[in-house]
């Protein structure tokens, strides 16, 4: 959930190769090519869209004093060297976040930005155990996302579902809590999910709500974090124990031939920010995760994470940001797409159109 270029200068992975295919940007031809293309994302935390510019608009309509003076100042904030110190800040800033209009407003101008990026479709996270323990009841966190979801698809013709995520290292008792308090709007959600510190709390400890949340009819994804501590403990328990129906990030599994088998046997999807998660170490050798994925077989895409926290780098921004970097053709580029819509949690006749419209595009793009 945070920059990588952060973590390295932290420590916190392992030294990179230079980067495949030169550092810099895509020929101007391949990044129009990118911009245009019809594209889903399937890893993106609403909170995490919450630009220093909003959160001023919505403290101010809150009447909430914040601690800078302007937006530059603001962003100029988000400053971070690890996990904890990026969750802090993330977390702190939700704090403008109080009513179901404020919740409108942060999911609307998400999926009208990814709207104007050519996105067709998005699955969205949000966290829901940050809000309830402010007092926001779950009916004014969900009925605001799901207002806006509904006038994006009128306004702006872009899909979308909604899954929420269990804060792994929040107490357990409040991963159950939001779950309870969610299930009466299951009709508005798609699926659970589990995100933030991994360090300590392995996916096995939220086994009864995952299977509680399948009960209910909701898919299950599972944050693997790349290069944590026991991260292919986790992965496995994620991908063989837990049968998770997506893995987001989960760079690691490319340090396992039987996990990278597995995953590629079942058509296991796995939601890549290569903003975060670009690099993980296989035999002391360092592999960018979307060029292993792709040459591995597996069913990788491509998203944004938290763009507000990233120099504002959405989806379309993060593929141009990628392209170069693992090296990829424009085959691969529609190949991506195309594995992230059929990943998508879609009806078959929508992902059907989304695949027409995205095949339209390979054949007569220049």
């Amino acid at each position: 959930m945070f920059d990588r270029r952060t973590l390295l200068r932290a420590g916190l992975c392992a030294p990179l190769v230079p980067l495949l295919g030169g550092a810099s940007a895509p020929d101007a031809a391949t990044e129009r090519f990118i911009r245009a293309m019809p594209k889903a994302e399937l890893h993106l935390h609403l909170e995490g869209t919450l630009e220093a510019d909003m959160k001023f608009a919505l403290a101010k309509r809150n009447g909430i004093k914040l601690p800078y003076d302007t937006v530059e100042a603001m962003r100029a904030s988000y400053r971070y060297h690890d996990l904890p110190s990026f969750l802090a800040i993330y977390y702190s800033g939700m704090d403008v976040l109080r009513t179901e209009a404020d919740f409108y407003d942060l999911a609307y101008a998400y999926l009208a930005k990814a709207a104007s990026q050519n996105v067709r479709y998005t699955e969205m996270f949000f966290d829901p155990q940050e809000h309830l323990k402010r007092g926001i009841p779950m009916a004014a966190v969900i009925g605001g996302i799901t207002r806006a979801r509904g006038d994006a698809a009128k306004r702006l013709g872009i899909g979308s579902g909604l899954i929420l995520c269990f804060v792994r290292d929040a107490p357990l008792d409040t991963a159950a809590a939001a779950l309870d308090a969610a299930l009466p709007f299951k009709r508005d959600l798609i699926a659970v999910g589990l995100d933030s510190d991994e360090k300590g709390h392995p996916p096995a400890d939220f086994a009864p709500l995952f299977a509680r949340a399948r009960v209910a009819g909701l898919h299950v994804t599972m944050h693997c974090d790349v290069n944590q501590e026991n991260t292919l403990a986790h992965l496995r328990q994620a991908i063989v124990d837990l049968r998770a129906d997506r893995i987001d990030h989960g760079g690691n599994i490319l340090q396992s031939p039987e996990l990278v088998a597995i995953a590629r046997a079942r058509g296991l999807a796995f939601t890549v920010c290569p903003g975060f998660s670009g690099k993980v170490s296989t035999g002391g050798v360092p592999i960018d995760v979307v060029r292993g994925m792709l040459d591995q077989g597996l069913d990788v895409t491509i998203s944004s994470d938290d763009p507000a926290y990233m120099g504002s780098r959405y989806v379309a921004d993060a593929i141009v940001d990628a392209q170069p970097v693992s090296a990829l053709t424009r085959a691969e580029l529609v190949q991506i797409q195309r594995n992230a819509f059929n990943a998508a949690w879609l009806p078959p006749a929508q992902r059907d159109a989304y695949l027409a419209e995205l095949d339209r595009f390979a054949a007569t793009a220049s």
